[in-house]
This record gives C-alpha cells, structure tokens and sequence, in this order.
C-alpha cells in the first residue's frame, strides 16, 4: 500500500468552492466593525455597533414590513421592452437578461398588497439591485396601478424607494413615468386616501424629484442618502463646498423636507399605526 495515499486527499471533492463557503462576517460600511452575519441577520440588517442600516432586497423588506402570509404580488409579469433599441457598452436587452438572471424580476419595483399588523394597505418597494431600482415605463405602470387597487379598495399606499433615479435607456419614455405618477397619486388624493413614502439609501435622481417626495407623509431610514444630483456635481456647479451632511436624512429632518426618522426595527409599527390613524371608511 502507498503510504502517501492514506494521507492526501482528493482536493477537488473536499475542498468548497467559494460559491459554497458561506460569508460568515460582516464588515460595517460606517464603523468598519466586522460582526458576525447572524448577528446583522437578528438585528434586521442593522448594525449593532454604530445603527448604520445596511441595504436590504425586497425579500427582507417584506420579511421585516409584512404580516406572514399576507403579500400578493401584482403585476408581476410586466417586463420592460427596448423601444429605443439602446446600446451603451452593453445593449439595454442584455442588461435586462443580467438583472433578471441577479433578482430573479423583471423590474426594480415589486407590488401587492398586504397587511401590517393587521392593517390593510397597497405596497410598492424598489429593489436596487435591479439595475440600480430605476425607474423606467414598467416600474411607472406598476405604481400607477397600485394607485388604481388603493382607491378601488380604498386602502392607504405605501412606497419605499431605493433607485438611483430614472432609467437612461428609456431616455424620454423614463421621465415620462415622473409625471405619469404624480398624476396618479393627485387622483389618491382627491379621494382623500393616505400615501406614505419611505426613503432609503440610496433615493436619488428623478424618483427623488417626483412620487418620493410627494408623500402625504415622508419617512426616512436613519443615514438615508436622498437628492437629485449628486455631492461633486452639485458643488462643481456652485462653485462651493456643500455643509456636513447633505442630503442625509438628518440634514433633510432639520430642514423640514421630511416629517421623520424611523429605525427599520420600528418601520412596521410605525406604518401601521399611521394606516390606522389615518383610516377612510
């Protein structure tokens, strides 16, 4: 008997792939603590050092907002078309297969219905990793109808964004969508019906400067970044230095832009009790 072969051992079968090795530690964007996963996993993706709110899917958005059992998805089978037939360094067609291929959407927007804590309501969230939750004509539709369910089943609606804003490949047909939903949403106003939006980091560029900022009510995640341009572009422009802070939900709170901060441990909570409050019969 080879005396070698009782100890090597048969490096393509036991060793893992790195697929297959399983990220055990976190390492904090804020404070730069490394913390073990299950512990972030507990604390609903907040760090329990600093209270940096890491960026989170639609998947444990729903986990965290929504009673269990109680989403229906709508409107999940709208895709996005290329009208413009757009090519940057990649075509859009093919852009859209690799996001689909990362999410497992056809869009960055999911939408249903739910209950929070019992309480009815019309949700709609942004995925960022679908191309960056970007707005374009299917993301547009899927609020517009989720406006339509509200009032249909006179129900509060509550968006949560995430986007880096409208979508360059649909040019024109994108900032369409930014008139196209605030139409919508003046037509849940007239029927006297509660939208709540939620901003979280990042929330920029055209959602910013439409739908995400026409919330009867306007809820921010602690250290969310929220704008239309960015830092540099502004201060190019300006020809000055921005003050610490700008366009973090803190700065926004202080200067009146939005109404509150909620930690995401208390964002269901807080969104049910509005409903509640602000209930039409």
């Amino acid at each position: 008997m080879n005396l070698l072969s009782i100890f090597s051992r048969n490096t393509d079968k036991d060793q893992p792939v790195k697929s297959e090795a399983p990220a055990h530690w976190v390492k904090c964007k804020s404070c730069q603590s490394l913390m073990y996963y299950k512990e972030v996993e507990n604390q609903k993706h907040v760090c329990p050092k600093c209270g940096y709110h890491i960026r989170i899917g639609v998947k444990e958005r729903i986990e965290l907002l929504v009673d269990e059992g109680s989403f229906v998805e709508y409107d999940d089978n709208l895709k996005p078309v290329d009208p413009l037939n757009f090519t940057d360094k990649i075509s859009y067609k093919k852009r859209l297969q690799e996001a689909y291929v990362k999410t497992g959407k056809n869009s960055s927007v999911v939408s249903g219905e739910c209950k929070m804590n019992g309480v009815s309501a019309q949700i709609v969230i942004f995925d960022f990793a679908f191309m960056g939750g970007s707005l374009g004509s299917v993301e547009g539709e899927k609020i517009v109808r989720a406006v339509d369910r509200a009032i249909e089943k006179r129900q509060g609606l509550i968006i949560l964004s995430a986007s880096g804003g409208a979508r360059m490949q649909e040019s024109t047909f994108s900032l369409l969508q930014m008139s196209k939903t605030s139409a919508a949403l003046a037509k849940l106003a007239k029927h006297k019906l509660l939208y709540i939006s939620v901003l979280t980091d990042p929330t920029m560029g055209g959602v910013s400067a439409s739908f995400a900022t026409l919330g009867d009510i306007i809820i921010a995640e602690p250290g969310a970044l929220v704008g239309f341009a960015g830092q540099r572009v502004i201060e190019q422009t300006i020809g000055s230095a921005l003050p610490d802070g700008f366009q973090r939900a803190e700065f926004l709170l202080e200067k009146g832009s939005i109404d509150m901060i909620v930690n995401r441990n208390d964002l269901k909570k807080t969104l049910s009790d509005l409903l509640t409050l602000f209930k039409v019969a």
